[in-house]
Formats: structure tokens, C-alpha cells, sequence
């Protein structure tokens, strides 16, 4: 009985599996994050239209206490709107890490192996879709009721969009600056404000321009400018202000 010849060893090397990329790992950490401050937001509504409610409210105090004509009303609309709109920011900043903070959840975070900082660009963003963006989509309706021209409502709305999403950047490194301190609102608010003057300034301007009528752009680019410098620099310091606050 003849022997079965053997199958000769292949000389060719199998291909590896395609490991899974960095950067699809790094998107699905930072999407997880992500949809879990925004389903944990909405289980408290309070957190949400608490920012919304405080903005309305300051903004028709002022009619109320000055001449209600549309001349006054649309020359001081820029500043109500704007520190109305800063005000209202400020107060959903407490609640941005000290509630992860209080559950291990940044510690978690920390010991992950994910880019520390990335994950908190996360929060960030969710952050401003959950308190900035319902500034954005209410300052329509408060502008008209100061008496603000229907033309000047979009270039509001773009910029509010930067300036909250500067302010949530500022926000996030403030907030995880404060983070061992039992009286962090105060010293929060202190630590922010300052460095929203900027974009008080520039954000009034652009608004006031764009209800006398005139082109509002150079106030909108320096807007611009300021939130890419933000989102580039803000995550960095908020990562390293955390492991801080951790250790």
C-alpha cells in the first residue's frame, strides 16, 4: 500500500487581521461618552431648561424696567442678550465633572487608556449641546421681543453658536480647576469671567452691527478664530486640571 504523499509546507505568510484603528476607537469611546451625558441630562430636565429659563427671564426683566419703545429697546438689545446669554452659561458649568467626579466616573476615565483629553472634548460638546445650543435656538424669540430686526436674527444665531462654544471650552477648564473646592461656583464663575470678556465684546459687537445694518464679519472671524483656539488648547488644560484634581 503506497503512502499518501504529504502536502508540502506553503512558504507564503498569512496576512495579518486588520486590527482595529486608533481612531475608530478613539470615536466610539468618545460617542459613548457622548450619548451618556445627553440620555443622563434629559433624566433631569431641571439641568436642561434651567440655563433656558434664566436667559428668558433676565432678558424681558430689562423692558420691564426701562422704556419699552423699539428705539431704546433695539440699541441696548446686543448687551441683554449676550450677558444674558453669559450668565445662563455660567450656571450649568458647576454640574459639567462634579457629578462624574462624585461616582468615579473621571477616574474611570482617567484609568481607561484612552487620550484623557479627548474624552473630555466629549463632555464638552455635550455640554454645549445640552446648555448652549437651547441658548441658540431660544435668542430668536428674546431678540424679537427687544425689538431687533428680522435680518439681524442669523447672524445672532452664528453668533451665539461660537461664543457658547467658547464659553463651554473656558467653561470645562475652569470647572475642572475647581474641582477640590467645596465653594467651586464662586470661584468658577471668577476664573471664567474674565476670560469671556473677550467674547462678550466681540459677540455684542457683531449683533449690534448686524441691527444698524452693517457687515458683521470681522466680529464673526475674530468669533471664529477664538473657538478654534479654544477647542485646540481648552481640552489639553482641562485633561491636565483634572489628573490634578484626581491625584
Amino acid at each position: 500500500m503506497s503512502a499518501v504523499p504529504l502536502p508540502k509546507p506553503s512558504t507564503a505568510v498569512a496576512a495579518p487581521r486588520p486590527a482595529q484603528g486608533l481612531g475608530t476607537g478613539l470615536g466610539r469611546a468618545a460617542w459613548l461618552l457622548f450619548e451618556r451625558d445627553v440620555r443622563l441630562a434629559f433624566r433631569r430636565w431641571e439641568q436642561v431648561t434651567q440655563p433656558v429659563v434664566f436667559f428668558v427671564m433676565v432678558a424681558t426683566l430689562f423692558p420691564l424696567a426701562l422704556s419699552p419703545t423699539s428705539q431704546l429697546l433695539q440699541a441696548i438689545a446686543p448687551g441683554i442678550l449676550w450677558v444674558a446669554a453669559l450668565l445662563s452659561a455660567l450656571l450649568a458649568l458647576e454640574s459639567l465633572f462634579r457629578t462624574d467626579l462624585d461616582d468615579g466616573t473621571l477616574e474611570q476615565l482617567a484609568l481607561s487608556g484612552q487620550p484623557l483629553g479627548w474624552l473630555l472634548l466629549s463632555k464638552t460638546l455635550a455640554h454645549w449641546v445640552l446648555s448652549g445650543l437651547p441658548l441658540v435656538l431660544t435668542a430668536p424669540i428674546v431678540a424679537l421681543a427687544l425689538a431687533a430686526p428680522g435680518e439681524a436674527v442669523g447672524v445672532l444665531m452664528i453668533s451665539l453658536v461660537l461664543g457658547t462654544g467658547i464659553l463651554s471650552f473656558l467653561g470645562a477648564v475652569g470647572a475642572a480647576l475647581t474641582l477640590g473646592t467645596r465653594r467651586g461656583s464662586v470661584l468658577l464663575s471668577l476664573l471664567v469671567l474674565p476670560l469671556a470678556m473677550p467674547v462678550l465684546i466681540f459677540g455684542a459687537r457683531a449683533t449690534d452691527l448686524a441691527i444698524r445694518g452693517d457687515e458683521p464679519g470681522g466680529a464673526l472671524l475674530l468669533l471664529t478664530a477664538m473657538l478654534i483656539l479654544s477647542a485646540s488648547l481648552a481640552p489639553l488644560a482641562t485633561s491636565a486640571a483634572v489628573r490634578i484634581s484626581l491625584e
